[in-house]
């Protein structure tokens, strides 16, 4: 598993942090998803076999979040 911060902005609040969790969550190849919403930041554990750092960040911005 590879782990990756990634700085997004746009997240304030408990539903942006379940957006992001249950979006990011349910891709193939996630293994664990934190959101800090003080910090800006969402930490994924990851497939790098299974999963691309780039279909992390689209699916995050599909959230109508902007990953930075």
């Amino acid at each position: 598993m590879e782990k990756v911060i990634l700085n997004v902005e746009g997240m304030s609040c408990s539903h942006c942090e379940n957006a992001v969790k249950k979006a990011v969550g349910g891709l193939d190849g996630v293994g664990e998803v934190m959101v800090d919403l003080k910090g800006k930041t969402v930490t994924v554990a990851y497939d790098a076999t299974k999963l691309s750092l780039d279909s992390i960040k689209n699916e995050i911005e599909d959230q109508g979040y902007d990953v930075v």
